[in-house]
């Protein structure tokens, strides 16, 4: 088999890359190591900037985003029990839609028309400064499909980045010393707009999916198992954390899926390596305090696509050269955002009764400066990181 462009990973950036590249009229096949259920079971996040909703757009995806999708205007920050919203529409007239990744992965694959093989095992991709091929294991068969470029879409531990040379990679990371511990529950949300919350006992965030489901956090060390959490355990660990007027509000109910996502800061330079390109988490992972991760992957596939159909269609490879340079840029802004914000909101075991006086006094400047919201509104809804 042929195809000019193989994408490894059929999650939505890699499901983005392909879209835009089917509408382009641009062959590319997608190859995913699990089933279409399993893609879809995946409990994710679903903040989206501007730029994001106007690529669904672009996709002809964005149906069903529009009117499901939540818009919101702003968000809430408290700090042992005070709170202060951040308008992002006073402040830069600028909003975010609050929209599943699940249901974002779902539109795209119902509006995709060219092939995709889930369940494909063993996938290794090979020669990427020559003349790249990718195999595969499907149904006890090898396959093999030719092809120009491969994009790597599947994720931080997928196939993609393993098969660049290490010395080729620089990596940075950070690995923090405690992860979210999430409860999805069928219950209205207890405030219009997302609270994020600091307290004593560690960082807690009321998130939602839709005006009857809702999504809560609470900051847990690492290595904490899930088992050790009951539900009433939760909800009470919760209430502790939120200002009294979000506790009071709280709607509890029997969790319908409990997890615990570790939170790490990682970047991979360069994302280009012949004729393999990295997008999305293969290339980078965000805490997810900034609502970056699912905006950076989709912000980085529209970049190659755009560098892909420009190759195709004029013979210029200008946007395939630039990519990787093009990306980072923004990549490590959203970098530096999502990294001040986990640190304005968790608790560091390390830095004692000095590090939290410090967040109290970010908290306090940030509630009393305009500039300071501005630039909070700015880098979350996506403006700052252009």
């Amino acid at each position: 088999m042929r195809s000019q462009v193989v994408i490894v990973g059929a999650g939505p950036s890699g499901l983005m890359l392909g879209r835009l590249l089917e509408l382009a009229g641009v062959d590319a096949v997608i190859l995913e190591r699990k089933s279409a259920d399993y893609v879809l079971g995946r409990i994710r996040a679903g903040v989206l900037e501007q730029g994001s909703i106007d690529l669904m757009d672009r996709a002809q995806a964005g149906q069903r985003m529009h009117q499901e999708g939540l818009i919101h205007q702003g968000i809430a920050l408290s700090f042992d029990g005070d709170s202060h919203r951040i308008d992002f529409a006073a402040l830069i007239d600028r909003h975010v839609m609050v929209y599943g990744q699940t249901e974002l992965t779902r539109d795209l694959m119902d509006v995709r028309q060219a092939r995709t093989i889930y369940e494909a095992a063993d996938v290794e991709i090979h020669d990427i400064d020559s003349t790249p091929f990718v195999t595969y294991r499907k149904d006890g068969l090898t396959h093999r499909i030719d092809c120009d470029f491969v994009a790597g879409c599947d994720g931080f531990h997928g196939t993609a980045r393993q098969s660049v040379p290490a010395a080729a990679l620089t990596l940075y990371e950070r690995v923090y010393p405690f992860g979210w511990l999430g409860v999805l529950v069928d219950q209205p949300p207890v405030a219009d707009e997302l609270i994020y919350a600091h307290h004593e006992r560690g960082f807690a965030l009321c998130s939602q999916r839709s005006p009857t489901r809702s999504r809560y956090y609470v900051q847990v060390p690492t290595g904490e198992a899930v088992e050790n959490w009951s539900d009433t355990r939760f909800w009470d660990e919760l209430r502790r954390r939120l200002d009294p007027a979000a506790a009071g509000a709280l709607k509890t109910g029997p969790s319908i899926e409990k997890s615990i996502a570790p939170l790490r800061s990682f970047v991979a330079e360069p994302l280009r390596f012949g004729k393999l390109f990295l997008a999305g988490d293969a290339a980078h992972i965000v805490p997810p305090t900034g609502a970056k991760g699912l905006n950076l992957a989709l912000s980085d596939v529209a970049a190659l696509a755009d560098a892909m159909i420009e190759h195709f269609s004029e013979k210029s490879s200008a946007g395939i050269d630039a990519y990787s340079t093009k990306v980072l840029s923004r990549i490590w802004k959203a970098e530096r955002f999502s990294w001040w914000m986990t640190s304005l909101l968790h608790t560091f075991p390390e830095t004692g009764t000095f590090g939290r006086r410090i967040q109290r006094a970010e908290f306090d400047y940030l509630s009393a400066s305009i500039p300071a919201q501005q630039s909070l509104a700015e880098n979350y809804t996506g403006r700052g990181l252009s």
